[in-house]
């Protein structure tokens, strides 16, 4: 399975992404490694496939994914993250 963007508002986002590689791009971008991501994490995350991402949007995209309420996106939220990713985005999974 992949992940497609159909309705993205970015630049750059012309490939299909496992939901593996997805959660592994996201790791990337945890610059403190402490295993979880943050707003701030989040946001250089989204805008490093030249969107448009304000802080009123990480905001809004961590307390949609984090089910502990710790302001945090941690392993155990990361799916909570790629279903928002994928209604709020536009992505859709799709079969290889």
């Amino acid at each position: 399975m992949a992940i497609t963007a159909c309705g993205i508002t970015t630049r750059a986002v012309h490939w299909d992404m496992t939901v593996d590689e997805f959660k592994e791009w996201m790791r990337r971008f945890d610059t403190d490694a402490d295993g979880r991501i943050s707003r701030d994490e989040l946001r250089r995350a989204i805008r490093s496939l030249g969107g448009r991402f304000s802080g009123w949007k990480s905001r809004n995209w961590i307390r949609q994914a984090d089910s502990d309420g710790d302001g945090y996106i941690d392993d155990g939220e990361i799916d909570n993250l790629v279903e928002y990713a994928r209604k709020s985005l536009g992505l859709k999974i799709v079969a290889y």
